[in-house]
């Protein structure tokens, strides 16, 4: 398949692994960020960390959208859907999120009308045919999903399907990663740039990565070869002492991005004052919000949701993982307490979450590393 299958060449693959080895044993450790979860489960399921070389650390970023959703919000939407005559449609890895002190799912089982769906436009069809119900979209992800969320408010608009309203929980990608540059002690020497949101947004947002912080970034794609080529092209402008945005994926990330997409985002959707981030806190201008011209099909307008801030639990360190300040290994209740059947944190639930890749792919893998440094 073209496009997938030259991605995966064994030779291009070990061509890289030697640039790579060669370029590492003149520079000092490195410390990169994969900024999305998608680049995380590719890294451990193709056992890409193994073949790095010792000095190069790779560290999860906030690029899991699920992972990023407070308590606070989840429980929102479980109250939401517990009212009477409501249908609340979610994507599946949604459902097993925790809240302060049950899940969707629970929700679910004891009553509630949850429903899966692929697509919000899935959710808008429940709404029109079943019109004495009040169908809620539960919009969660980066502005990779939000087009198709904003195309779906139009739709209902357009329609005028009264019954439909969206809980809109989209987030930006930028403003995160401003924070965690800004966190006390954060030392990166670069970051493998996400694929899927830089489709829709394109390059230019990450130029203050190199401006403001002197650090290089590579839009990277999901692909082993894609992977290993981020790494390599990082490595390359650290050695020629540069620090710029650069487009690996460029089969399909275009530098000024999607142009439509942009436009459904801006007649859609406002950005939020503020919004709180799951062990990242409240951060400005870094969420959406369906805008004036939409809000009435506001699911935050048409219910009353409790919007309380619930604290993570204590045992959870989701907040450091997505950081990038501890691997998920070092979480004390990884693998224990906390497993994909019995989470405790969003990032063991959802399938771009770190916990959920470190455990399916590189548990094992992880700690015989820690072994072999250790002696």
């Amino acid at each position: 398949m073209k496009f997938v299958t030259e991605f995966r060449d064994p030779e291009a693959a070990k061509a890289l692994i030697a640039d790579i080895a060669e370029q590492a044993a003149d520079q000092p450790a490195r410390k990169f960020m994969e900024a999305c979860g998608g680049h995380t489960h590719a890294i451990y399921r193709h056992g890409i960390e193994t073949l790095l070389p010792e000095s190069i650390e790779m560290v999860h970023g906030p690029g899991c959208p699920v992972c990023v959703i407070p308590m606070g919000r989840v429980d929102d939407a479980i109250a939401v859907a517990s009212e009477d005559g409501v249908t609340m449609c979610c994507f599946g890895d949604v459902l097993r999120v925790p809240g302060g002190t049950s899940s969707l799912l629970e929700a679910k089982a004891n009553g509630a009308d949850v429903r899966v769906v692929y697509s919000p436009l899935d959710a808008l069809a429940i709404a029109e045919q079943e019109p004495d119900r009040q169908v809620v979209f539960l919009a969660v992800g980066f502005e990779t999903t939000a087009p198709s969320t904003a195309v779906t408010a139009m739709q209902a608009r357009e329609r005028n399907v009264d019954n439909f309203s969206i809980f809109c929980n989209h987030v930006t990608i930028v403003p995160p990663m401003k924070a965690i540059l800004d966190s006390p002690g954060m030392s990166l020497d670069g970051f493998l740039g996400p694929g899927h949101v830089s489709t829709v947004i394109g390059t230019g947002p990450y130029e203050f990565v190199a401006r403001d912080y002197g650090l290089p970034l590579i839009t990277t794609g999901f692909e082993p070869v894609d992977i290993l080529q981020g790494v390599s092209m990082l490595l390359r402008q650290l050695g020629e002492g540069r620090c710029e945005v650069e487009n690996q994926y460029k089969r399909v990330v275009r530098d000024e991005g999607n142009p439509a997409a942009l436009g459904l985002l801006a007649e859609v959707f406002e950005l939020r004052p503020h919004f709180e981030w799951r062990g990242l806190g409240f951060i400005g201008q870094s969420a959406l919000a369906l805008n004036d011209d939409f809000a009435k099909w506001d699911a935050e307008k048409r219910f009353s949701v409790p919007g309380l801030r619930v604290a993570d639990p204590k045992a959870c360190q989701c907040g450091e993982v997505l950081k990038g300040a501890i691997r998920p290994w070092e979480c004390k209740v990884f693998g224990t307490a906390c497993t994909p059947e019995t989470p405790i944190g969003t990032c063991m639930v959802s399938s771009e979450g770190a916990c959920a890749a470190y455990f399916n792919y590189g548990r094992f893998r992880a700690k015989k590393r820690i072994a072999v440094r250790a002696v």
